[in-house]
């Protein structure tokens, strides 16, 4: 397996499950009462709602554009400003919504002539205190853009869980049921 292989179905795929709890917001809170959630934190020294969505489609966005060795779109500077000022201007689910599907989109194009990526490859990751950590691709992936990614996507479905949305293990893993065998769901019966 590639790293490519790994790396673009779980964005792809987290990213749309990401996107249809924000759907189930709305159907659950409608009038409006969903865009309230946006603000929702876990605890008041983290990031709410509206930055988790937005740092999620960062993380899937420098994974795929750092291993290829190429510069960072335009689209990763406005997530970040939005999610750094989300708290003033958390945006709607619309809004989160779009930017999750322009990522989808965009990491599906990248994958689409996605070079060769050798797993030993020097990755040099700056973050914004001056910290930079010397990975190879392989570690970054496994240590790095995958743990970070999947870091705010959690927390995005805990702010959502923890405000009443009725979300479930099924909604976390909606992917799984493409491989589910014919004839072997459980009834529904005896809940």
């Amino acid at each position: 397996m590639t790293l490519p292989d790994l790396l673009i179905p779980t964005y792809v795929q987290m990213l749309g499950a990401l996107s249809a709890w924000l759907g189930k917001a709305e159907t659950q809170r409608p009038g409006g009462g969903a865009e309230a959630l946006l603000a929702a934190r876990i605890a008041p020294d983290m990031f709410p709602l509206s930055t988790q969505v937005r740092f999620a489609c960062v993380q899937a966005q420098e994974g795929i554009f750092r291993l290829r060795g190429q510069d960072f779109p335009a689209s990763v500077g406005i997530l970040l400003d939005e999610g750094r000022n989300a708290a003033e201007h958390p945006g709607s689910i619309e809004d989160a919504r779009k930017r999750i599907a322009e990522t989808i989109a965009l990491v599906e194009q990248a994958a689409a002539n996605m070079p060769a990526v050798d797993p030993a490859a020097p990755v040099a990751h700056a973050l914004p205190q001056g910290m930079v950590f010397d990975l190879t691709a392989e570690q970054y992936a496994r240590d790095w853009t995958l743990p970070q990614f999947y870091f705010h996507v959690m927390t995005a479905y805990t702010i959502l869980r923890g405000q009443g949305i009725e979300l479930g293990k099924a909604d976390y893993v909606a992917h799984m049921f493409s491989y589910l065998r014919p004839d072997t769901l459980p009834s529904q019966q005896g809940r």
